[in-house]
This record gives C-alpha cells, structure tokens and sequence, in this order.
C-alpha cells in the first residue's frame, strides 16, 4: 500500500484547519457552492458532517500523537463527547482487538475466539472484562462454568458495580432465556450460539449479510445488535469481509440522516450511508477540508454510518432548528479525558499499522471524546 497523501490527508508540516491555537470557536463555516446532489435535498448540517468528520479525526491525531490540550478550537467538541471518525479507533473498539481477539497467550481456535469476542460484547465493558480475567483466569470456553461466571457477575452488581455499557442496551432476554436476572439470560444466549456452532457458520457464511442474519435469527437480537456484533466479530480473522460490503443503519443514524437531508431522493438509508461513502473525498476537497485517512484507509459504511449518529447529537447544539427523529436537544455526556495511554493497533488483515508506526510508539489518552 502506497504511504503518498491520499486526497485529504495532511501533507507534512501542515496544520488540521482550525488547530492554530486560541480560543475555542466553532467549525469555520466557510461559504462554499452547495453540493449538486439532486434529486436528494440536503440541509446546512449535510456539510456540518464532512466538517465533524475531518475535525474529529484531527482530534483523534493529535491526542493520539501526545499533543497537549486544547486539541480543537470548536466548543462542541470541547465539552462533549463523541466517537472517533472511524469506530475501530474508539477506546473500546481498540480494547476488543488489541487485548480480546488478538491474544497469544489464549486459544485461536474459532471457536475460541467468537467465545471472548461476544463475552466481551454482550457487557461492551471494559472494567467487566478485566474482573472476570482477574477473578477467573483465562478466559476460554474450554473451561467456560454458568455458575462462576454468574458469582462474579453478581456479585460486582450486589457492591453496586455496572456491568454493562451505556454504549447502548442489550434488552434482557427474559422471556427468551427465563431470568430476572439480566446477566444470566446473556450467559444463556452465549451458550444457545456456541451449541448451535455459530463460530464455524459465521466462519462458513458467504457474506456479510448471511453472518448478520445469522446473528439476527437469536433471541433479543435486532437489527442493530446483529450489526455492531458481525462488524466485532469481522476484526477477527473468523470471516473476511470487506466493511464495504454491507451497513445496517441505527436508531442514532437514522436521527443524523434526517437532520442532514429534506429529501433523500427515493435513496434508502443503507444507500445514503452508501452514498456519502462513495461522496467523501469530492465533498472534503468541495469544502476546502483536510482529512487525515486512517494510514490510507479511506471511511467505510460503519464509519459513515456511525458519524450521522454523532453528527445527529452535535446537530443538537449547532443546528437547533432542524428536528431529528429523536426529539432531544441537548446532548448529555460531558467529555472527560481518559489518562491511561492506547497503542493504536488494527486487524492485520487491513494492511494499515505499518503506516502507523508513531501512534503504536507514542500511544496516548483514550480515544472516546
């Protein structure tokens, strides 16, 4: 793979636009031509999302690099939290690779690894992860008990520890599964999969669509579970597919896609998302924007997919006049820097941590924010 700038990256020596220092302001809000994209009609915030996205993965470089704060001049992005540009650059995202999936001192059978992979992802909690590692050891399935599972998981509940994300929720599955208790109906349904061999159907699958179909046939899994776990599962070296190759959009998404266009011009969701895959590089050269690709690889469909959603929350702040589907107008986790330093690491298979050799040095803060 080529290391030239690729449209939109940084040359060297080049500042992101709108990282000189000062005071915090908003997003230069250039006046440019509007896109011709008829028949669809967009709206102001449809270049607020190509603005976010090249700001936000200017955020992303300089904390990753070891630059001291401020790491934007847009107060938004200051004071809030939002995901990274690209989704496996996010804390968790690089935590699942880094130290579930690619693990040399655990077994790489598939099975295996679909077992840690889901464990891990069904909590999407870090501090989860580490206490059953620290209480029971190696986490495998060859040694998997219901039962020690279960004491751990309780018993951080009973001393008031959360043990789920709030990334988003996984729906209780009692009516699936038979427990009151949440945790135990998703130690079940991570049973019912590994009974029924879905590692080695996933494995087997002939495209992204069938392994999320596959995931989408079980209990308390939706659309968008099915999603986010094939796309988890994908980092592996279970399957092989391309992120080009299949999106499902969320409820977050669907927010974004209806602040930034009026009209999506008889597209459908999953090709809008498609659509502005297919438009970024004309829509940052169009807006004068200087996008840092990710060691060459340009936004994939989850990418795109996953910025209507932070695009729809910061919409709330900076294009209060366009109603989302959500309703809501303010946007509520405050940012708060994560000190312990990450070593950017990515699936092998996409050819990119060569390219990225300084961020594997320097490491640096977490990357949610």
């Amino acid at each position: 793979m080529s290391t030239s700038p690729g449209p939109g990256d940084l040359l060297p020596n080049q500042l992101p636009l709108g990282l000189e220092g000062g005071a915090p302001e908003p997003l230069p809000m250039v006046s440019v031509e509007p896109p011709r994209i008829a028949p669809a009609r967009p709206t102001p915030a449809y270049d607020t999302y190509w603005r976010f996205a090249a700001e936000r993965q200017h955020i992303f470089f300089r904390r990753a690099q070891g630059d001291a704060p401020p790491w934007t001049r847009d107060p938004v992005l200051a004071r809030y939290k939002f995901t990274n540009a690209y989704r496996a650059s996010d804390r968790v995202s690089q935590y699942l690779i880094r130290h579930v999936i690619y693990r040399n001192d655990l077994p790489n059978s598939t099975e295996e690894i679909f077992f840690r992979t889901m464990l891990f992802k069904l909590f999407n909690r870090i501090p989860t992860w580490e206490l059953l590692e620290r209480t029971l050891g190696a986490i495998a399935y060859e040694t998997y008990d219901f039962d020690r599972y279960d004491t751990v998981l309780r018993t951080a509940m009973d001393t008031g520890q959360p043990i789920y994300s709030a990334a988003y929720i996984m729906p209780p599955g009692r009516q699936a599964f038979g427990s009151p208790i949440k945790h135990r109906n998703h130690l079940r349904l991570l049973e019912c999969m590994m009974n029924d061999e879905l590692p080695q159907r996933l494995a087997d699958a002939s495209s992204m669509q069938v392994a999320f179909e596959l995931f989408r046939s079980y209990p308390t899994i939706g659309d968008f579970l099915a999603y986010q776990f094939i796309t988890d599962v994908n980092y592996s070296e279970i399957t092989h597919f391309s992120e080009m190759e299949f999106v499902v959009p969320g409820p977050g998404a669907r927010d974004g896609m209806g602040k930034c266009f009026l009209d999506r011009g008889g597209l459908s969701e999953a090709e809008l998302i498609r659509f502005m895959v297919d438009r970024q590089h004309e829509e940052f050269h169009r807006l004068g924007l200087h996008f840092q690709s990710l060691g060459g690889r340009p936004l994939q469909l989850i990418d795109c997919q996953n910025l209507f959603c932070e695009v729809g929350k910061y919409a709330r702040a900076v294009h209060p006049e366009l109603a989302g589907r959500s309703g809501r107008t303010r946007i509520k986790q405050r940012f708060q820097p994560i000190t312990e330093p990450i070593s950017y690491w990515y699936p092998p298979k996409w050819g990119i941590n060569d390219h990225l050799a300084p961020l594997h040095r320097t490491g640096g803060p977490g990357t949610e924010g």
